[in-house]
């Protein structure tokens, strides 16, 4: 078997060392979980490009919540997958594929900490911090949800990748 040569492959290849008990994830759960926080994210920008300066950093950190809650809890308790788990999943057809979740937990730690600077920032009076901080959390996710292309889950592999070049060196 030749070594998975995409970010995509990585994710989908067998992960060394996981036990036959912690199965992967349906890939398509981060996908819709990603829509629901492009959607929401959008609405943060919207708030504050109309001036709803306050409602639009209350919204950020209720998003900025459930980023700590998934990057916390793992992508297998996150709120949106319980969701898809309950409402979609069952209307579609299994996967070909399950994915590792480390790299969709791992996104979503990228997740908390863009909007969480941008909810600080808020915070002590930076008003412009918010829709920022929206707006960059916006493309991740709008990429991961239109594109299958997740943004902290590549900046996982690279370091993984990273990791495996060091300690092959030493």
């Amino acid at each position: 078997m030749t070594e998975p040569t995409t970010a995509r492959e990585t994710l989908r290849a067998p992960v060394a060392g996981a036990a036959a008990s912690a199965p992967g994830i349906d890939p398509r759960a981060p996908r819709f979980g990603a829509a629901i926080t492009a959607a929401l994210l959008l609405a943060v920008v919207v708030l504050s490009l109309v001036g709803a300066d306050v409602a639009a950093l209350a919204l950020l950190t209720a998003i900025a919540a459930i980023f700590a809650w998934g990057a916390s809890a793992g992508i297998r308790h996150h709120p949106y997958g319980a969701i898809f788990r309950l409402l979609v999943r069952p209307r579609l057809s299994r996967p070909a594929e399950l994915e590792d979740p480390r790299p969709p937990t791992f996104a979503q730690l990228i997740g908390l900490v863009v909007t969480g600077v941008g909810v600080l920032l808020g915070l002590v009076g930076l008003a412009p911090a918010v829709p920022v901080a929206a707006s960059l959390a916006f493309i991740a996710a709008f990429l991961n949800a239109a594109f299958d292309f997740c943004l902290g889950c590549e900046l996982y592999l690279g370091a993984q990748r990273l990791r495996i070049r060091r300690a092959a060196r030493a």
